[in-house]
């Protein structure tokens, strides 16, 4: 065999034959499964979707996406919304190609005389006082949906949830763009606690739950930690208000044996492991993370579970200030926390923060989260669309 002849041949152990190509579906399942790894950040998809035809094809495919939410789960942290000179405002978190300008995230005329309630699902559930409604917002594609609050709940006194309601197997929230949402109100009155929980499948109020409790049991505008199907509002004192969704029942429950009020900032209910009620309690010293355990014949009982040190708390000042915990975040389980002035983003699983641009001027962030991906249209178009012009 002369040179010419062996070039390009390729050589075969004895008894080996030589591999067969890799057909196209084949290499498309293998690049899927490169791809949905890809980070949930606004910038990942578009990105990969730049490469060539064949990666926007895979990235832009419906299935894919959810494929690409149920990989991940939860969704990422975007922004906090708070409440600033008689509007609503959103204060993006994310470092660029991430970074979404604020004007993206607009409510539009449901961001000026109004409050925000809940932030949760990717909505947002603000309350109009002159109107006495709420509205359901979905910041992403400019959707609103106003209700009426029931006569009997005073609009001044008010706590709030926005949940979605999807039963569409699979759906992984986070991307629930007009899909059925619920409503769940809290309120007091007269030594009563009331709640209500409004479907947008039904598009009525159920029945008016009532209670009789203290009226220091209640704290208006307090976001509402939400553990399974229950809901879970801290208070004036060192009780917690309860309502199951199942039964519809509505509690009060003793929070942790520790001498502290939950509305001084200093307190928060957190779900620390799936189905656990926790409590997180800020001091100058650092945090320390209470569970809460149910037996058998529902006793409860609080238990001391870690105290972590202020210096183990990467990234947050030294200072004997005691901070003050200004939201939670339960899709990253993060902590919002004050320390003379500067906001401070705290992971409480890795127990690293980062300090947010700008300082504090409001009482309470709520923040957003949401599988995000940005383009050149916004509003009335669905994710795959946005994918179409990175």
């Amino acid at each position: 065999m002369t040179e010419s002849e062996g070039a390009g041949m390729k050589r075969c152990l004895p008894g080996v034959s030589p591999a067969a190509p890799a057909s196209p579906l084949e290499v498309d399942d293998l690049l899927r499964e490169i791809l949905v790894r890809l980070p949930p950040r606004p910038s990942s998809l578009p990105r990969a979707s730049a490469v060539c035809t064949r990666w926007r094809g895979l990235v832009t495919d419906p299935k894919f996406l959810r494929l690409f939410r149920a990989h991940h789960r939860k969704p990422p942290l975007l922004a906090f919304i708070e409440r600033r000179y008689q509007r609503i405002e959103f204060t993006p978190i994310l470092d660029p190609p991430d970074r979404n300008p604020p004007e993206r995230f607009d409510l539009g005329p449901c961001s000026r005389g109004t409050d925000v309630l809940d932030c949760r699902h990717g909505l947002v559930l603000v309350v109009d006082l002159a109107w006495k409604e709420v509205a359901v917002c979905d910041p992403i594609t400019g959707e609103q949906r106003h209700v009426a609050i029931p006569p009997r709940l005073n609009q001044y006194y008010l706590n709030g949830v926005v949940l979605c309601s999807s039963g569409e197997q699979g759906h992984v929230h986070g991307s629930c763009h007009s899909s059925p949402f619920k409503v769940v109100l809290a309120g007091m009155y007269k030594d009563n606690l009331m709640a209500c929980v409004y479907s947008s499948e039904a598009g009525v109020w159920g029945n008016l739950i009532t209670r009789a409790a203290p009226s220091e049991h209640f704290a208006a505008r307090v976001p509402a930690t939400v553990i399974g199907n229950t809901l879970y509002w801290s208070s004036f004192s060192d009780w917690i208000v309860e309502f199951d969704l199942d039964g519809h029942n509505l509690a009060v429950i003793g929070g942790a044996p520790v001498t502290c009020d939950f509305h001084d900032g200093r307190s928060q209910i957190i779900q620390p492991e799936d189905g656990v009620v926790g409590l997180a309690i800020l001091s100058c010293t650092g945090l320390q993370m209470w569970h809460r355990n149910v037996n058998y014949h529902g006793v409860s009982t609080w238990v001391l579970r870690e105290t972590i040190e202020r210096q183990n708390i990467l990234g947050l000042p030294q200072t004997e200030v005691n901070g003050v915990i200004m939201g939670y975040s339960q899709d990253s389980d993060e902590l919002f926390i004050n320390v003379e002035g500067n906001i401070y983003v705290v992971q409480l699983k890795s127990m690293q923060s980062k300090m947010l641009p700008g300082t504090n001027l409001t009482f309470m962030y709520h923040p957003f989260t949401s599988f995000y991906t940005p383009g050149a249209t916004i509003r009335g178009c669905d994710e795959a669309d946005m994918l179409h012009d990175p």
